[in-house]
């Protein structure tokens, strides 16, 4: 089928806040540019239309200054190379950042003002006010503008730092953030390279396999190292100091999380998505996390590393291997955007500490309470705090036929804000769609709605910052880049300041508290001290917030991390366990072996933490951890930690036991295959050896999925180990290519006859691999045009899909070249039952629906969540009118002749690896490649070609839309 390949779930360009309270449901009336918009909130809240074009267009990001007014980052020249600026509302002049204020205190913006319009703006989507500099992201850039006399007006331009990739992109370089340390946060999507240098001249080199999205994002590259000597991957989450030096990796391996918000202990927090209906996540981000989108490289996509028996979302965020953090709470298909923490019970106590996602794709604006649990966090129940829908969108939906155009479907909220007066700021980018590189909406309209309690007037403060009251105002403020400004007039005064920074140390509000521990580890020696009495603080989590602050300031962290390795609280300790990452091993190993000791072999945010600590030393720990638990009975508690230590490290020397476990018929299935997951990753010729045995073994589970890792292993981690030829391990192939290149010859050889050359050519055509064959040299034309021309009539008979949608391209079809009318399909009645049977038969080869099919393009169950029916038929009808990553074909041609074409799901400097059509996957030497050209059609072939008429697309469609979960 078609769009099916196009990116409904999409890019995390557009957010709306989804939050709290049960089905509390209120409806709050305002006047919009599409009619009177109801908004579903709870009952002792109330929204209401701040600002509206033209004050502002196309919103993608928000922030708050000192004086309670919005700006707006806004991005109306949002990719023209896609969009005709000629017919939608343009800046020829550049992107703006706006400023906008309610100056009479009635609850509405009344102000608009254009703070800068510059032509280096193309399409930001990032905006932070500190004090007198503004500082906007937009690829390549990070700038800072700063206005020095306070008119309003820039007086100065810096690039504050260079090098991001994602261009006119939103899978690109988002927001900065203040953190309560006085440090600036913030992510980048994977649309690398990102080649980043800060001002003291250290590199950030992230790269993966994504490239698309934008004709600016062209190329990209994983396994690359940075100057720390780690390979970080994809998109990322950065802190770095105000002066631009102390670049730092705080997160990695995200597609495109819209935007990091951090918490005042110092905790971030992100949402991410992909194309999938299922694999949408918030989740808190410890520090180090690899997210898990691609393989640990990047030159890898979850389709090329699924492994049998694993659903999508595991597989998609990698969530069954070794060195990826759990995925936090699965929100489903959307397209998840701004993301900020309420620190103000300003509305209300039960919204405090209230963790807001916004959910563009759905219409809503997510309500989390997160909570400790173990080690790490539980986000707890997922709310709706505001949404345009009167009933929950499961699914990401969007309409834009006209006579839903001025419908709730409109909402897209891109952000969402905290102001200074406590009251919520949502920024609604307003559209029919969401994502797939497109907008709708030609007059680039945006709103921001404002949300306060009900029946009360909330007052902007008027922040001081020349008296220490003043700035402890400030501190304590609900917006976040404002509290910012007090903390670094405080840290100015030094000790003077400790008094009254130490008097919050007892304030009611447990977010304010922790603003104080980081002050005071930055007020001198005075404030070091007193930090350091709360390491022994009743609250684990004021402990925590101390011994982080502690820990950017001292040298040696270890004295510290060891009282923190007898701290009652996994949470803490797992902090200690972060803090040894970067120490060589005779260092951290004291303290770090009793972190391991106190491992409860359940939390997976404890073991990735002490994984992470001893992972570049993996083989001198496993004696260490083998003499720790080494005596413990098999089966027992302790016997369990111990495995689960040596699965998180996998070194060499940990081989023989897998492998011995692997053939153990006496524990379960699961276990057996953790080991084999285990020697997977353990890049030694003994773990491929051990698993070429194991592909031998009597037990039938383990047999199958030692095969899969001996196939899958050849391409990537194990493809310079061995040599694969006298393994005898997948000869088939070079077999059968001898067989078609002999063929070859004989049909492209002018002196042989042209009976014998036609019987060898419809050999080929109707062949799998003969017919890739075909096809290659048809690209690079070198069948001659009597050739070319027979091959048609066997070609499309080919029992192989992914040559028949390829011929398509160079052969003729007879019947091909049918027009199909979107409109008359769509009023023509259906037959459900029939379009199962078209289903069956025509699309399930690819695609799932229900229980039927397989998971070679995305899955259908949910689509009507995604089209209506007219939006489905386009997608069928019109394959390549949007193609999301991963699903754009690719044409490989080998230097021996072979062709190959299908979904680039992995590649590095030896191998690529394509997964055509039927699911196979195809390994392909990078030196024996003698072409790669990205197809800008979808793989799925038009109607004509599959052979189905007007009735088949209205029966398949009608019955994809009936289809439930």
């Amino acid at each position: 089928m078609s769009k099916l390949f196009f990116r409904p779930s999409s890019v995390t360009f557009f957010t709306f806040l989804l939050v709290l309270l049960f089905s509390c449901k209120t409806q709050n009336k305002n006047s919009t540019h599409s009619g009177e918009l109801k908004l579903y909130l709870p009952d002792n809240l109330e929204a209401t239309l701040w600002a509206e074009s033209p004050m502002l267009y196309n919103p993608t990001n928000i922030d708050v200054d000192s004086r309670g007014r919005i700006w707006v980052a806004e991005a109306v020249n949002y990719r023209n190379y896609n969009n005709d600026s000629a017919k939608f509302y343009h800046h020829s002049k550049g992107d703006r950042i706006m400023i906008l204020e309610d100056t009479d205190g009635d609850g509405k913006a009344d102000s608009s003002k254009v703070f800068v319009q510059d032509k280096d703006l193309l399409s930001p989507v990032g905006l932070a006010v500190m004090g007198n500099k503004v500082i906007v992201s937009c690829s390549p850039n990070l700038i800072v503008y700063t206005d020095e006399n306070g008119d309003d007006v820039p007086d100065k331009k810096e690039i504050m730092l260079t090098g991001f990739g994602g261009r006119d992109h939103d899978h690109s370089l988002h927001a900065i953030v203040a953190g309560p340390d006085g440090n600036w946060y913030f992510n980048t999507g994977n649309a690398g390279p990102h080649i980043v240098k800060d001002k003291a001249g250290w590199t950030l080199r992230s790269g993966s396999m994504y490239t698309g999205g934008s004709p600016y994002n062209d190329k990209n590259e994983g396994n690359l190292k940075s100057d720390d000597g780690k390979v970080w991957v994809g998109g990322l989450a950065l802190r770095i100091k105000p002066d631009a030096t102390g670049l730092k990796v705080m997160g990695h391996n995200f597609r495109n999380a819209y935007e990091v918000a951090i918490d005042s202990y110092g905790n971030l927090w992100q949402n991410d998505n992909d194309d999938q209906v299922v694999t949408c996540r918030t989740t808190w981000l410890m520090e180090g996390g690899n997210a898990g989108y691609f393989s640990a490289d990047g030159t890898r996509s979850w389709e090329a590393d699924q492994r049998p028996g694993q659903d999508i979302f595991a597989a998609h965020w990698h969530q069954e291997d070794p060195g990826v953090m759990p995925a936090g709470d699965r929100t489903g298909a959307g397209s998840p955007t701004g993301i900020t923490i309420n620190e103000s019970d300003v509305l209300g106590k039960e919204y405090l500490g209230m963790l807001l996602s916004a959910e563009a794709g759905r219409n809503v604006i997510f309500g989390y309470r997160p909570s400790l649990k173990k080690s790490g966090y539980d986000l707890g129940e997922r709310k709706n705090l505001i949404t345009s829908l009167s009933e929950d969108n499961p699914g990401y939906e969007w309409n834009d036929s006209a006579q839903n155009a001025q419908q709730e479907k409109w909402f897209r909220p891109s952000d969402v804000a905290i102001g200074t007066d406590g009251a919520i700021y949502i920024a609604d980018w307003y559209d029919p769609v969401v994502g797939g590189h497109q907008m709708k909406d030609k007059k680039a309209y945006g709103r921001i709605y404002r949300i306060a309690p009900k029946n009360k007037k909330l007052i902007q403060p008027k922040i001081d910052l020349n008296t220490t009251s003043g700035r402890i105002g400030a501190l304590k403020n609900p917006a976040v880049n404002v509290r910012n400004l007090g903390f670094e007039k405080l840290k100015q005064q030094g000790e003077a300041a400790i008094e009254p920074v130490k008097a919050l140390l007892k304030d009611e509000n447990p977010y304010i508290k922790a603003r104080a521990v980081w002050l005071l580890s930055q007020l001198g020696e005075r404030g070091k001290a007193e930090t350091e009495k709360l390491l022994s603080d009743n609250d684990e989590q004021l402990r925590t917030v101390a011994f982080r602050a502690l820990r950017q300031l001292s040298a040696d962290i270890i004295p510290y991390a060891g009282q923190m390795a007898a701290d009652p609280s996994a949470f803490v300790r797992r902090e200690a366990a972060v803090a040894l990452r970067d120490l060589p091993f005779e260092k951290a190993k004291p303290v770090l072996l009793r972190l391991m000791q106190q491992y409860d072999g359940e939390d997976r945010w404890y073991l990735e933490a002490c994984g992470a600590a001893a992972e570049n030393d993996a083989g001198k720990w496993y004696p260490e951890i083998i003499k720790i638990f080494g005596n413990e009975a098999p089966g027992s508690a302790g016997y369990k930690k111990m495995i689960n230590l040596l699965w998180r490290l996998h070194p060499a020397e940990s081989v023989n036991l897998f492998a011995s476990r692997a053939r153990d018929s006496s524990i379960s299935e699961a276990e057996r295959r953790d080991a084999i997951t285990a020697l997977g990753f353990v890049r030694d010729r003994s773990a491929a050896l051990a698993m070429i045995e194991l592909s031998k073994n009597k037990l039938k589970d383990v047999s199958e999925l030692s095969a899969y890792w001996v196939s899958f292993r050849q391409s990537n981690d194990w493809y310079a180990l061995l040599d694969w030829k006298k393994t005898g391990v997948n000869t088939a192939y070079e077999k059968k290519l001898a067989m078609m290149k002999v063929k070859r010859g004989i049909i492209l050889d002018e002196s042989i006859s042209v009976h014998e050359r036609e019987f060898r050519l419809r050999e080929m055509a109707m062949d799998s691999l003969g017919g890739q064959m075909l096809i290659g040299l048809a690209v690079e034309n070198k069948l001659p045009q009597n050739i070319n021309q027979s091959a048609g009539k066997w070609i499309f008979s080919n029992p192989d899909l992914t040559v028949r949608v390829q011929a398509g391209r160079y052969f003729k079809r007879p019947g091909a070249g049918k027009v199909f009318s979107i409109e008359e399909i769509s009023k023509m009645p259906h037959d459900a039952v029939a379009g199962k049977t078209v289903f069956a038969k025509q699309c399930a080869t690819c695609h799932r629906a229900g229980k039927e099919g397989n998971n070679i393009g995305p899955e259908l169950t949910l689509i009507k969540k995604k089209f209506d029916r007219m939006g489905l038929l386009d997608a069928i009808i019109n394959p390549g009118a949007a193609i999301v990553f991963g699903y754009e074909p690719w044409l490989i041609n080998t230097k021996e002749g072979g062709s190959f074409f299908g979904f680039l799901v992995a590649e590095n400097k030896q191998t690529l690896t394509i997964k055509d059509a039927t699911g196979r996957k195809h390994i392909i030497p990078v030196n024996k490649i003698s072409s790669r050209k990205k197809q800008t059609n979808s793989l799925m072939p038009d109607p004509a070609t599959m052979g189905l008429t007007e009735k088949d697309l209205a029966d398949v469609t009608g019955y994809l839309l009936t289809l439930k979960e």
